[in-house]
């Protein structure tokens, strides 16, 4: 069992920045890692993934404005998001990939959670 941990969201202008930081309770080396997103009525979507290894995938919508990273000797996860948008407004969510052999991109396919933490994007 992992726990996850989000912190980082906030209410930003458009145009602006935040980072989001995801703490596990426990190694992560095996796992790959992943950002997800929640708008208000909408399905969770895929936003970003990392894995084990460092190799690294984007939904088309943030690639360019967002950039994930990890660090397993501290067992973090972090997604830098600049050039915000009113579309990026979501409860942003921390996951973890057991089946770290592909870069997965359903939301189905992840076995931990963290609780998500609020972006709010002003126009």
């Amino acid at each position: 069992q992992v726990q996850l941990v989000e912190s980082g969201g906030g209410l930003v202008q458009a145009g602006g920045s935040l980072r989001l930081s995801c703490a596990a309770s426990r190694r992560i080396s095996g796992y790959n890692m992943g950002w997800f997103r929640q708008a208000p009525g909408k399905e969770r979507e895929f936003v970003a993934v990392i894995s084990w290894s460092g190799r690294i995938y984007y939904t088309d919508s943030v690639k360019g404005r967002f950039t994930i990273s990890r660090d397993n000797d501290l067992n973090m996860v972090w997604m830098q998001m600049n050039s915000l948008r009113p579309e990026d407004t979501a409860v942003y969510y921390c996951a973890a990939d057991q089946h770290n052999m592909v870069l997965r991109t359903s939301s189905n396919d992840y076995e931990y959670w963290g609780q998500g933490t609020q972006v709010t994007v002003s126009s």
